[in-house]
């Protein structure tokens, strides 16, 4: 019996959520080591400690990078509140790209747990819930009259329907491959770019659209519009094909009018959602 395949028949035997103690305990009473001619026991029980860690390891870097996003996400509501908008905008993209991250590395890994499925809504609630809401209410605060100030008090539904998409997407087991509403990242960007255009432009068109897209992206976010999913189902360009055209069109777009340059992103991604419905689930 090779090495190979005794170490895979003794991890096959060990049920999930042993500890490594636990494991290393049923090497002692697993006869299928003692076939391994020129290993002593102590070798034996190192090579596996080693790969039992090393699985372990394994399952918990999606969540690892999930709390990054968690921690970029906090960091962002703190700057947020100091009016330094620059850093909130570099703590939401990281949060965008850590949430990516977390579910390719996922899917590449095979880490699946419930537990990272939930982790990874509490974190997305504040990188791209919270955090995109104060920075708003903090930038109508200094746009608006002051008898006007009230209004900004409107920018509370984005954390509150952004939760109410979160868990709504939770419990939908059909939005593995597609979204159905305005998936909450997406709409963060939204407002990265949007606050940028208002604070570059205060003028009363500017701010009517800003107060009015509060309403329509947090309806969005809830809807039943299917939107298209930029899950990467892999590396490779076959099934990516419209997920690296939209990444290269986000891209030129980015390179030509900066951070503001998010707004026209999540506007044309919306816009192609509503016209290609079709497309949208593939």
């Amino acid at each position: 019996m090779s090495f190979r395949h005794s170490l895979r028949t003794f991890l096959l035997h060990i049920p999930s959520g042993h500890t490594v103690g636990a494991c290393l305990a049923k090497i002692k009473k697993c006869n299928i080591f003692l076939s391994w001619s020129g290993m002593s026991a102590k070798c034996i029980t190192f090579v596996v400690r080693n790969y039992i860690y090393y699985i372990i390891m394994i399952k918990h870097i999606p969540n690892t990078i999930t709390c990054l996003n968690l921690l970029s996400g906090c960091l962002a509501v703190i700057f947020a509140f100091g009016g330094n908008y620059d850093a909130v905008v570099v703590c939401i993209a990281l949060s965008a790209v850590f949430d990516f991250c977390d579910g390719l590395a996922a899917r590449l890994l095979k880490a699946y747990s419930p537990m990272g499925k939930e982790l990874d809504s509490l974190a997305d609630l504040v990188s791209f819930g919270l955090a995109p809401a104060v920075m708003s209410y903090n930038l109508l605060l200094e746009v608006l009259p002051s008898d006007y100030a009230w209004v900004a008090y409107a920018t509370m539904m984005i954390p509150v329907f952004a939760a109410l998409r979160l868990a709504k997407f939770n419990i939908d087991d059909s939005q593995a491959t597609t979204f159905k509403g305005l998936p909450v990242p997406a709409n963060a960007l939204w407002w990265i770019g949007a606050c940028r255009v208002l604070a570059e432009n205060n003028n009363t068109a500017t701010l009517v659209c800003f107060v009015a897209s509060i309403v329509v992206f947090s309806l969005l976010m809830v809807s039943n519009l299917p939107m298209f999913s930029l899950k990467f189902k892999g590396l490779g360009w076959r099934g990516n094909e419209v997920r690296y055209v939209m990444i290269v069109v986000a891209v030129a777009l980015l390179a030509l009018q900066g951070v503001a340059g998010f707004a026209p992103i999540i506007g044309l991604y919306v816009i192609k959602s509503l016209l290609s419905p079709k497309v949208a689930r593939a």
